[in-house]
C-alpha cells in the first residue's frame, strides 16, 4: 500500500473533528460542489462494487448476495483477466477525475482508499499469477468440493439453490481446462510451482475420486435435500446431480490429476523461493508491500523477526521458571505435548471448553470495548471431511442480512493435537475480541461504501487478531501460566514467520534451512513444521501480515497512552481502530495520530 496517497490527508484535511465545521462555513457554491462530488463518489464506488461482483460471483456469495450463485468465475482466462483489468482501469480513471479537494474527510478517505486499491490491483497484473493457478494451499479444486458439499457459502435451501450449483459446475469445468492451458504456458515461460508443493496437490485431487455419484462429497446436498421440495423436483435434481458428478466433475478431477502427475510435475522446479521465478525479486517486493500495507523491505522485516523471536523466547523462559520446570524449552514442550492433563478425550468437552471461554469473555470485554457487533456467532466443529488438513481454528464472518451468523470453527480431529493450553489465545484471536469483533463490526458499518465493508487488508485483520491475543491478561485470561505460555508459543510462531518467509523469498533459503530454523527456535513436531514451511512457500508474504499488523497496532496504542496520559481511554482507542473497517496500516496510523491530536 503506497503511503504517498495518504500523506496529504494530514495537510489538506486537518483534524477529522474540524471537517464538519469547515464544510458548514464554506460558501454556498463550494458546499454545493462538495455535495455533488460526494454523490458522484458514492455512486462511483457503489457501481464499481456491483460490477466487480459480476466478475467475482464467489465474492457475492461470501457477502450474502445470491444473484450470481449460478456462476463460477476462476479469473484466469485471457477474457476474464482482460475484463478485470478493464474494470480496474475504468474506475481508476473515473475516480481520478473527481475533485477530491471539495470532499469532506470521510469521503476523501474513501477516495484515497479506492484509488490506491485500483492502482495496486493494476500493478498486480504485471506478474503472471494466473500461470500458477493451483497449489496445495490454494487449491480451487479442493475448495469447489466445500462449495458443492454445502460446507461453504453456496446455500442449498431452495430448488433454485440446487439448480444454481449445477450452473457453477459448468464454470468450474471451464476453470479446470483453463488451468491446464495456463500451466502449460507457465512451463514455456519458466513460471512453475515448486515440485514439493505439487506433490501434495495430487492426493488432494485423488481424494475426490468416486466411482458412483453417491460416494462423492458432491452428493451430500442430495442426501440432505429438504423434505418439502416437490417430488418432481427431487427426482429431477437427483438425476441431474448424478449426471453432473459422474459425467462432468469426476472426469475433470481425473483429467487435472493426470495432467499434473504426468506432464506438469516433471517440469516443476526444485527451488522454493520466489527468486526462482522470472522477476521473482520484484514480484516478492510487490507481495510484501501489498500484504503488509507498509514500505518495509524484506530485509527490515527479517531483522524485526529476529528481534521478536529473541524477545518472546525470553518471556517463555520466565514462564518456565515461574512453574518451576527443570529442563530446557524442548523438554518443556515435550511435557506440554504429552501430559494427558492438557488434552480432552471427547469432542464435546473441547467444544464445551470454548463455550465456557465465551461466557467469561462476554463478561470481560465491556471493560475495554464500547463497540461490539450486533451479530452473534456459533462455535462449530470443523466438518469431518476437511478436518485432517484444516487449521486448529478459523472464523467466518456473518452476512449483512443476518441469514448466516459468524462461525468459529474448532478442529476436533485428532484431539491429541489440540492442547488445552492453546485454547485461550486461539479463542481471543478467532472469536472475542478478535476476528468476530473486527469482521462482524465491519459488515455492520452500513454507512461505509460496500468495497470498504467487505474488502480487506490482511495486515489489519490478522494484526488485529494477534493484538487481540495480547489483551488476554487485561481481559482476565492467562491466569494459568500454561495458558500464557501457550499464547507466547503462538506469538513466537508469528515472529518466526517473519524470519522464514523473508528468508525463503529474498535470501534464497532452502526448504531445509527453514525447517532447521524452526526446529532450532521452537519445539515443533515434524508434520506441522513441514506443513508450515510449505505454506510459506505456496503463499509468499501472507505470513508477514500477522506480526507486522500487531506491532503497528500496539505501537499506536503505546504512543497514544504516552501522549494522552490520564486522558487515554482504552474503549475510545479500540473504537477508533475498529470503526472505519479495515484500513492499510499507514492510513490507520494517520487516523490515530489525528485522534490523539484532537484529544489534547
Amino acid at each position: 500500500m503506497k503511503k504517498s496517497w495518504f500523506m496529504p490527508l494530514l495537510v489538506t484535511l486537518g483534524l477529522l473533528v474540524l471537517s464538519a465545521c469547515a464544510q458548514k462555513d464554506a460558501p454556498p457554491e463550494q458546499a454545493a460542489q462538495s455535495v455533488d462530488e460526494s454523490a458522484k463518489l458514492h455512486d462511483l464506488v457503489e457501481q464499481y462494487w456491483q460490477d466487480s461482483l459480476v466478475l467475482n460471483p464467489l465474492m457475492a456469495s461470501f457477502v450474502g448476495d445470491n444473484r450470481y450463485n449460478d456462476r463460477y468465475v476462476g479469473g484466469i482466462s485471457p477474457q476474464e483477466r482482460a475484463a478485470e483489468l478493464d474494470l480496474q482501469q475504468r474506475y481508476l480513471d473515473a475516480a481520478k477525475a473527481l475533485d477530491g479537494t471539495t470532499l469532506g474527510a470521510e469521503d476523501r478517505l474513501t477516495l484515497e482508499l479506492f484509488v490506491d486499491g485500483r492502482e495496486e490491483e493494476i500493478e498486480g497484473f504485471s506478474f503472471p499469477t494466473h500461470l500458477l493457478p493451483i497449489s496445495q494451499f490454494r487449491n480451487p479444486a479442493a475448495f469447489f468440493v466445500l462449495l458443492g458439499s454445502g460446507a461453504s457459502v453456496h446455500p442449498f435451501k431452495t430448488v433454485k439453490d440446487y439448480d444454481d450449483f449445477l450452473g457453477r459446475v459448468n464454470g468450474f469445468v471451464e476453470w479446470s481446462d483453463q488451468a491446464i492451458v495456463n500451466m502449460r504456458e507457465g512451463i514455456k515461460q519458466g513460471v512453475v510451482q515448486p515440485r514439493i508443493l505439487m506433490e501434495k496437490v495430487l492426493p488432494q485431487l485423488s481424494a475426490q475420486f468416486a466411482d458412483k455419484a453417491e460416494d462423492s462429497m458432491f452428493w451430500k446436498p442430495i442426501t440432505d435435500m429438504p423434505a418439502d421440495f416437490p417430488e418432481a423436483d427431487k427426482q429431477r435434481l437427483q438425476s441431474a446431480y448424478k449426471d453432473a458428478i459422474e459425467t462432468r466433475l469426476m472426469p475433470v478431477y481425473h483429467k487435472l490429476y493426470t495432467f499434473i502427475e504426468q506432464e506438469y510435475l516433471p517440469k516443476t522446479r526444485e527451488s522454493v523461493g520466489m527468486s526462482g521465478l522470472p522477476d521473482g525479486e520484484q514480484w516478492y517486493a510487490y507481495q510484501v508491500r501489498n500484504i503488509t500495507t507498509t514500505d518495509l523491505t524484506p530485509e527490515q522485516i527479517h531483522e524485526i523477526g529476529l528481534r521478536e523471536v529473541a524477545r518472546i523466547q525470553a518471556e517463555m523462559a520466565a514462564v518456565m521458571e515461574q512453574v518451576g520446570f527443570k529442563g530446557d524449552m524442548q523438554a518443556f514442550f515435550d511435557y506440554l505435548n504429552s501430559d494427558p492433563k492438557f488434552y480432552f478425550t471427547r469432542e464435546e468437552d473441547l467444544i464445551a471448553g470454548y463455550n465456557a471461554l465465551r461466557e467469561r469473555l462476554d463478561q470481560a470485554v465491556p471493560a475495554m470495548f464500547s463497540r461490539m457487533p450486533k451479530a452473534g456467532f456459533e462455535i462449530r466443529p470443523v466438518e469431518a471431511f476437511r478436518a485432517k488438513s484444516a487449521s486448529g481454528g478459523s472464523y467466518m464472518s456473518p452476512t449483512p442480512d443476518g441469514s448466516r451468523p459468524g462461525v468459529f470453527y474448532v478442529n476436533t480431529y485428532d484431539l491429541s493435537a489440540r492442547p488445552s493450553w492453546a485454547m485461550e489465545s486461539l479463542f481471543l484471536h478467532e472469536a472475542i475480541p478478535g476476528h468476530h469483533f473486527q469482521g462482524a463490526l465491519a459488515v455492520e458499518l452500513d454507512q461505509l461504501p460496500s468495497f470498504r465493508r467487505f474488502g480487506g487488508y490482511t495486515a489489519y485483520s490478522e494484526g488485529w487478531g494477534l493484538y487481540a491475543e495480547s489483551l488476554g491478561k487485561e481481559l482476565g485470561m492467562y491466569q494459568d501460566p500454561y495458558q500464557y505460555f501457550g499464547a507466547l508459543a503462538a506469538e513466537l510462531w508469528r515472529a518466526i514467520r517473519l524470519v522464514v518467509d523473508t528468508g525463503l523469498h529474498s535470501k534464497d533459503w532452502s526448504r531445509q534451512q527453514v525447517l532447521d530454523y524452526m526446529y532450532a527456535n521452537t519445539a515443533i513436531k515434524e508434520a506441522r513444521a513441514v506443513s508450515e514451511a510449505e505454506r510459506y512457500i505456496a503463499i509468499p508474504g501472507q505470513a508477514l501480515a500477522y506480526k507486522i499488523g500487531q506491532l503497528k497496532i500496539r505501537e499506536l496504542r503505546t504512543r497514544s497512552e504516552k501522549a494522552l496520559g490520564e486522558k487515554f481511554d482504552i474503549k475510545a482507542f479500540h473504537a477508533q481502530v475498529l470503526e472505519d473497517g479495515e484500513l492499510p496500516l499507514s492510513v490507520l496510523e494517520t487516523k490515530i495520530d489525528r485522534w490523539v491530536a484532537s484529544q489534547l
